[in-house]
């Protein structure tokens, strides 16, 4: 039991320095590969989940996450912004990560696209993104919201109960001290998403196949 308790606690470490070292290399503009690698080392060894320890860290995390979905998802030829050769990540409702989206993903490149970050004040202008993070917050609002947005090709991510059964398309959530997601793929598959065999493996759980529980 007690080597148990402490290989856990040497994994716990051994997450939670990956984690830091993606952030940092996300922070010094050093990309895509290095990055990705880094990303798949740390959730195959544990699928769908990264430490958290306070809801500062665990918004840290999560935006690596979501620099990660984008990485991992196809956008249709008619999405929005793709003559700007931008990549749109919205918020929606009040912006947990304090900053964090611009310190350490806005500009950084995914394929031929450059990542912007937009803080919206108003659901209508959600069709102009590309990937929406919906916080939480927007609670009672957000099934109207996902139902607005059906079929539209958005890569809804939200963190609240019940946001894949509303029509999400990734939930991110904590159980215990980790950040663990789960995949609506059939959500994705209507707006036309693909996302990666790699990204839907790494999923805790997959509603329409193809993801480890």
């Amino acid at each position: 039991m007690q080597l148990t308790s402490i290989a856990n606690s040497e994994r716990g470490q051994v997450y939670r320095r990956a984690v830091r070292g993606l952030l940092v290399r996300l922070r010094s503009g050093r990309r895509t590969l290095c990055s990705v690698v880094l990303f798949a080392a740390v959730f195959c060894a544990c699928p769908g989940e990264a430490w958290a320890q306070s809801t500062a860290n665990e918004y840290h995390v999560k935006a690596a996450f979501l620099f990660h979905f984008a990485q991992l998802v196809e956008w249709p030829s008619d999405s929005p912004n793709l003559g700007s050769n931008s990549l749109l990540l919205c918020t929606l409702g009040d912006d947990p990560f304090h900053g964090d989206l611009e310190n350490t993903v806005a500009g950084k490149q995914i394929g031929s696209r450059i990542l912007r970050i937009r803080h919206l004040g108003r659901s209508t202008d959600a069709r102009d993104c590309n990937l929406l993070f919906i916080s939480k917050g927007e609670g009672d609002h957000i099934p109207a919201l996902l139902e607005s947005l059906r079929n539209a090709p958005v890569l809804t991510v939200g963190d609240g109960e019940g946001f894949l059964a509303a029509g999400g398309m990734i939930r991110l959530f904590l159980d215990g001290n980790k950040v663990r997601f789960e995949i609506n793929r059939p959500a994705a598959d209507a707006a036309r998403l693909r996302i990666s065999s790699q990204l839907l493996l790494l999923a805790k759980y997959v509603i329409g196949g193809n993801g480890r529980k």
